[in-house]
Parts: C-alpha cells; structure tokens; sequence
C-alpha cells in the first residue's frame, strides 16, 4: 500500500473564491473582495494600486463567486459522492468579525461555518480549515495600514481564540495563513499592504511577514491549550527553484531563491530566524520589531505539519546569466525552464519537480507534511449533450499523484494527505478568471458574471472517485 490506510483524499477552495454573499448576514468587506477582474487586478493585488472600496466600472468576481454560501450543502454532497476524506475551506474573517476589530463576533457568520462543518460531518469529511487566506479586513487595511502593524497579531489572536474554541470537536485540522510567503509577491492580497510614496516596501513586507509569523505561532499555542488534539500547520506556496543551468550564478541564484521561499516556514517550522534571513534584514537595515516575548513565542509553538501548494517549479538565473526568456507563472517571475511543457496559462507542468518538491521540504524540517493544492487550470468545453471530456486534467493529475506516490514509496516522504486546487470550478485568485477552471465539477458561471451558477460532473469527477477509492492505486486513464 503506498499511501497510509488513512490517507487524506480531497480538495481545496478559499472563502473569497467560492463563497459570495459578501455582504449578507452582517459581513464586512475585504481586501479580498476589492480585487476587480481585469487588467488592474495585478496592479491592485500587489498593493501598487490602491483600491479599498468598489469602483465604478470594474466588476468584482468575488462578490458572488460560485455562491458556496448558498450552495454549500449540494457542493458538500458531490464531494461526498467522490468519497472526499477531507475537505480544505477557509474562513472568511469579516464574516466574523466584520471590522476585524470587534471585541465580539458576529453570530451569524460563527453560525454559518458551524454548519458547513457539520454538514461535512454528516457526509464522513473531515474539514481542513485555513484561518485566513488572504483575507484581511478592509476596515483594518484604512485604520491600521494591513499588517504591518502590530495590533493586528491581536486582532488574529481575538479570531483564532474565537474559532478553536465555537468550533472544538468540530474541525482537528487548522492552517494560519494561506502561502504566507505570497507577502513577498503580492503584498495587498497577502498581507493588506499598500504602499505609498516613497516608501520602503522591503521593509514593509518584511515588518508584515513578521507579525504574521508571530500571530500564526500564537494561534498555534492558543489551539494546543484549547484544545490538545488539534493539529496546526503552516502553509507555503511551495515548488523548488531549479538553477538554469550548472553556472555557478545560475546555482547561486536559486540558492537565495529558495531561501527567499523557504523563510517563513523556516520560522514556523523551527521557532527561530535562519542565519541566512537576520543577515539579510541587517544587510537590508530593516528592524521588524522583535521583541523577547516574540522570540519565546515563536519557538515555543512551532507547526505540527507543513502544508504547500504546488503548481509548478521554477527556474533561477543569476545576474550575470541577463539574456534567459523569462516567464511569469502564478506570481513568481523566473528564468523559461526550456525543458517543460506549459499550461494555457504559461505555468510549468513537471510531476517529477513535485517530487523534487516533496523531497526538498521533507528533508528541510523531517515533519509531515501534507498538499492542499495542486491542479491545473485550463479552459473546458461543455459539448452538445452536457459532457465535459476534460483528459488533460485526468492526465496532469495522474502524472502528479504518480510522482507523490513515488516520494511515499520509494523516497520515504512522510505525508498526511491530499487536496486539489479547486474540486469544483471557482474564480482564479490570480487572474478573476472562471474560464481558468480547476474542478472536477463544472459550474455554469463566466467571466463576465453570467451564468445559472448549475454545477455538472466532469469527466475527471469519476476518475478522482476512482483514485480515492483505490487509495492512489489505480490512476488509470479509464479512456
């Protein structure tokens, strides 16, 4: 048997990309919810473009996504009919706390997870619960500047010890923040920042990241004290950087990239700043703020498990390596890896880089480690009679799931479960896109908005049911 007997088979989805109803039963609004389809979303989710209300003239996919929120038990039921193990969600904070400031929570939003979860109970699914990804409070973003600012580790603190103590009993698996590392990438959508004139936004995103990596220890100490047997993970945007070629700049350089990735689960995972990380901060004159209590803090309450994504590899040229094509795939800018095919959307596809991946991480910090996301993004067609005919999902999945297989069987890699990016069709974090689809089921929704929001099987939805049932044995085509 590669996989272990309780094996973690599911898949993925994030409040703001599925959810909707972003301003029903008392909801506040978001960073999230701000990000406007189209050409403006880079500019404003890099925290380049401030934008912190909506605007005339845009359209905003997140205000109703897939209507999760209203849809939420039929979407449960087909994950169930897969034979999902698990189910990863996340939770909207402006649901409960509306300003992100409350002293106390908003009932109505606190009742809607209850029973989402319940729901996923009922159906055998264990529910794998991100605290927040990506969503910060509007309210929090105009009166504290997002989270470069201290006071919201107390915000956080308020909402984790709100959460694991409504939901104990009801959710054992809890991650704090959705690929803490995007802050780095794209800070609005990370971390709430927007920059100003002027400013340092190294030492802005550095000052964040910190107060992130000290409020995410903080949840993780409050949830062992409210409740023992929960585990807590991290969770990376991960996917290893290769050197373009064997230059010793070219292996320099992606060297410091993968540092520059691996920082904050170093932190969480460790309890302490790498060597690499407080030279870089002294070299770069930035102070984020450590005081003695953040230091015992953050290693007294390091991580149970590490989570990533996982999409693609990238590539790393050095600086004296300026002539390579570049490539832009899922915020991280690279060297064209000239070896590897590309989705429709310019990303990598390379299995055997997910192994490399695993291999890297689990050798890294020996703790186990678990996917929540791993997919491919392309465009269907829905024929005549219904049918969506989508072997090029089937054939990127089974070609990955094979490679993890092999990092369980045949390298050791020691690891929880599996979730793919978007079982069910929902707006693209990156682009607002519903063309750029993920699931195994179809929701009739477009770019533009129209759509019945009818969800429909695809046929990867029965070759997924498949590999659950057979617990990653059989990853047959079935053509």
């Amino acid at each position: 048997m590669a996989f272990r007997n309780d094996f973690l088979w599911g898949g993925a989805t994030a409040a703001n990309q599925c959810e909707g109803a972003y301003d029903v039963d008392g909801r506040g609004l978001a960073n999230v919810d701000v990000a406007p389809h189209g050409p403006e979303r880079y500019a404003v989710v890099s925290g380049q473009r401030k934008m912190l209300d909506f605007e005339d003239g845009y359209y905003y996919p997140a205000q109703t996504g897939i209507d999760f929120y209203h849809h939420y038990k039929e979407d449960i039921a087909l994950f169930a009919e897969m034979g999902f193990k698990t189910f990863r969600m996340s939770l909207a904070w402006t649901r409960i706390f509306p300003n992100g400031d409350e002293t106390e929570p908003n009932e109505a939003g606190l009742a809607f997870y209850e029973d989402v979860f319940r729901e996923c109970q009922a159906h055998g699914i264990e529910p794998l619960v991100t605290i927040t990804h990506f969503d910060c409070p509007i309210h929090l973003i105009k009166e504290y500047g997002g989270w470069r600012n201290r006071k919201l580790i107390d915000f956080y603190k308020n909402l984790a010890t709100t959460i694991f103590t409504r939901y104990k009993g009801l959710v054992k698996y809890w991650l704090t923040f959705n690929e803490i590392n995007m802050i780095l990438h794209l800070p609005f959508m990370g971390a709430g920042l927007v920059f100003e004139e002027g400013e340092n936004k190294e030492a802005v995103e550095y000052l964040a990241a910190h107060n992130e990596l000290v409020a995410s220890a903080w949840a993780t100490k409050i949830a062992h004290e409210i409740d023992p047997e929960v585990k807590i993970g991290c969770m990376l945007a991960a996917g290893s950087y290769y050197p373009y070629s064997c230059r010793p700049g070219d292996v320099r350089q992606a060297q410091l990239d993968n540092q520059d990735n691996y920082f904050f689960v170093d932190v969480q995972s460790r309890g302490y700043y790498p060597a690499y990380a407080v030279k870089k901060l002294e070299r770069l004159g930035i102070d984020v703020g450590m005081t003695d209590e953040d230091r015992e803090i953050l290693a007294a309450n390091t991580v149970d498990f590490i989570s990533f994504s996982y999409y693609s590899t990238r590539c790393s040229a050095g600086a004296d390596n300026p002539d390579v094509e570049r490539t832009q795939g899922n915020a991280f800018a690279g060297a064209k890896n000239p070896y590897l095919q590309e989705s429709q959307w310019g990303w990598a596809i390379d299995p055997l880089g997910f192994r490399i991946t695993l291999n890297d991480l689990y050798d890294r910090y020996q703790k186990p480690l678990f996917v929540v996301e791993n997919g491919l993004g392309a465009k269907d067609v829905v024929e005549e009679d219904g049918s969506i005919n989508d072997d090029y999902r089937i054939d990127y999945l089974r070609q990955h799931i094979a490679a993890m297989r092999d990092a369980v069987t045949e390298d050791g890699v020691d690891l929880l479960g599996y979730t793919t990016w978007g079982p069910i069709d929902l707006v693209s974090a990156g682009t607002g896109e519903m063309s750029k689809r993920y699931g195994f089921i179809y929701v009739d929704r477009d770019d533009a908005g129209n759509g019945t929001l009818k969800r429909s099987k695809k046929k990867s939805f029965d070759w997924y049911k498949k590999v659950i049932a057979t617990n990653g044995e059989d990853l047959a085509l079935g053509r």
